[in-house]
């Protein structure tokens, strides 16, 4: 469940099996769009796509998400599960219980998915990724302006406190 961050997998703290029955059932296939069936209210749905970094096996906690390839971009299946609209009518499907949230795949097929042709999901995504990548440089370029202010102001603090300033 931790792996899964913004829609793609964080590759620590994995968990690994020898087991080769699981390895076979769970092996992950390039474009496989997991669902995270089972979590704690506000993380239940989480989505993610699998995109061959490395060999890797899924959790039967999550849901492998087959889809029609000639209707359905898994790049935008992806980014529409993770979408405000789709995390709302998740909220309207799920089952909970003590500390524990489920949408079961009965439950994720009923998810209202805008379908346009495969050509505009195409270009939706390209533009999202693009609008995604912008972000992740301004937030980069942010990160780094508070690193250097905070410096500053521990230089400022040293040479007041040092009778420099």
């Amino acid at each position: 469940m931790g792996n899964i961050q913004s829609g793609r997998f964080v590759w620590d703290k994995l968990v690994y099996s020898d087991d080769d029955c699981e390895i076979d059932k769970y092996f992950l296939n390039n474009n496989d769009v997991l669902f995270n069936r089972t979590n704690s209210p506000e993380l239940v749905g989480k989505t993610a796509i699998y995109k061959a970094e490395m060999p890797a096996i899924f959790a039967g906690y999550l849901i492998r998400i087959h889809r029609k390839e000639n209707l359905l971009d898994a790049d935008y299946l992806n980014y529409f599960l993770n979408s405000k609209i789709a995390k709302e009518y998740g909220k309207t499907v799920v089952i909970s219980s003590v500390n524990q949230a489920n949408i079961n795949g009965q439950k994720l097929k009923s998810y209202p998915i805008p379908l346009p042709p495969l050509k505009e999901q195409q270009a939706i995504v390209v533009k999202i990724s693009a609008l995604s990548e912008e972000t992740q440089r301004l937030e980069s370029i942010y990160q780094q302006k508070l690193a250097a202010l905070d410096e500053l102001k521990k230089s400022l603090l040293h040479q007041a406190f040092s009778g420099e300033l």
